[in-house]
């Protein structure tokens, strides 16, 4: 099983390396290692999902349905 640095994988998933270093930090990661200052994420890890979109998507559901 290979790693990916977290720039490798924003490229992968089209996010922020910043954004996938906090997605380590809290965890939401799995497999996710820490090695020195750079996270490495197994190669084959799935990009989890974001909540902050479906609370956005909700709200505005919600509102349109009003």
């Amino acid at each position: 099983m290979g790693f990916l640095t977290t720039v490798e994988m924003s490229e992968k998933w089209n996010i922020t390396r910043r954004r996938i270093a906090e997605l380590c930090k809290e965890g939401r990661i799995e497999g996710a290692v820490l090695k020195g200052k750079t996270w490495l994420l197994p190669e084959n890890t799935v990009k989890p999902t974001d909540p902050r979109r479906n609370r956005r998507s909700q709200t505005t559901n919600e509102k349109g349905s009003e």
